[in-house]
């Protein structure tokens, strides 16, 4: 008989209000043990008081945090099995490089050769070797983040937890050391929660995301599942560009597996799918990716799944081309990769939009 899988963290209906304003409105969640969550939303969704929470720097008002089996809501930082990266880094300027690692190995009273020992395995693990006797001053603002994560990995947490850590980082950097963050979880197997509020960010790096608004949380899902199968307008509209457009359904078909929706430009054959709610006459909104749509030059008569429309602006950015589609009474962007093998269109251009059938549909 199998064992169901015990979570390595759990949040159990986690509430918390700043005087008067309830920041969180009931959080549960569990995260599996050497698993990447990132918690991500808007500025004041609530995910680094969320974070700050489950590491013991912000009381709950009520709820539970469960790790591994024990409820630590009630103990402060140091006595939980968790480990902090700030945004700040918060290292120490004055030490080097080896003692800030170092240093909670000091505080645990540690032998001076085991904290020797353990720091030169956390350089190599961050690429710092030969680089301990450096001052916070002298190396880069990778660096300092290697350095804070070091610090962080050195008592073997039980879960890592990282507030946008590559906030403080130039564009390119927090590319290569967003990729470094995952090889490493990934190569220890510490269960980690990343907070950012770049939603590619967090597609990038995450196994799952939890997307919070208004102290909400909207969906968890895998990157894939949040981005393709989003459950409601918000999360559509938070992660990546979108067209919105409503319809109603008119027929379905469930031996074919096509709904049949009827829109203002247009009607579309979609796919139904098994466990679909959806019924003759429901309205909804969907959900049309920039990138699923396809252009071609307007073609006479009426095809399947196609409105006609008109080239009002593009935008070539090399491997992309980002063109905003006049249709009828509202505009549609349309995304055209690896434009060099494409037909280039101008403005002006009348053209025809093919909707793909594999298009999501939220119920209104």
């Amino acid at each position: 008989m199998e064992h169901q899988k015990t979570p390595m963290l759990e949040l159990r209906d986690i509430h918390k209000s700043f005087g008067d304003v309830e920041v969180l409105k009931g959080i549960s969640a569990e995260i599996d043990k050497g698993e990447l969550l990132t918690f991500v939303g808007p500025s004041g969704c609530g995910k680094t008081t969320l974070l700050r929470i489950v590491g013991g720097f912000t009381p709950l008002n009520s709820g539970q945090v469960i790790l591994d089996g024990e409820d630590i809501g009630a103990l402060p930082p140091n006595m939980r099995n968790t480990k902090m990266v700030f945004q700040s880094y918060a290292l120490f300027p004055h030490m080097t490089v080896a003692k800030n690692i170092g240093f909670g190995l000091k505080l645990k009273k540690w032998p001076r050769n085991k904290i020797d020992s353990r720091v030169e395995e956390l350089l190599s693990l961050v690429h710092m070797e030969g680089l301990g006797d450096r001052t916070i001053d002298r190396i880069s603002g990778g660096q300092q983040q290697r350095v804070a994560l070091a610090r962080a990995l050195a008592l073997e947490p039980k879960v890592l937890l990282l507030d946008e850590p590559l906030s403080n980082l130039d564009a390119n950097l927090r590319v290569v050391m967003r990729e470094e963050i995952r090889n490493i979880q990934e190569r220890i197997g510490i269960t980690t929660i990343f907070v950012t509020h770049d939603q590619y960010e967090a597609m990038s790096i995450s196994d799952r995301l939890l997307v919070l608004n208004d102290g909400v949380i909207q969906q968890i899902g895998s990157p894939v599942e949040i981005y393709e199968q989003p459950a409601n307008e918000f999360i559509a509209g938070f992660v990546g560009y979108v067209n919105f457009l409503e319809g109603k359904i008119e027929s379905i078909d469930k031996e074919m597996k096509i709904k049949y929706v009827s829109t203002a430009y247009g009607n579309l054959e979609l796919n139904h799918n098994q466990g679909d709610d959806e019924q003759k006459y429901d309205e909804i909104l969907l959900v049309i990716r920039p990138e699923t749509l396809s252009l071609s030059a307007d073609q006479a008569g009426k095809q399947a799944n196609t409105f006609h429309g008109v080239i009002e602006s593009f935008m070539y950015a090399g491997s992309l081309v980002k063109y905003t589609v006049k249709v009828e009474d509202r505009e549609m962007i349309v995304d055209q990769y690896n434009p060099k093998d494409a037909t280039k269109f101008q403005r002006g251009d009348k053209i025809t939009i093919t909707v793909p059938r594999t298009t999501h549909a939220l119920k209104k």
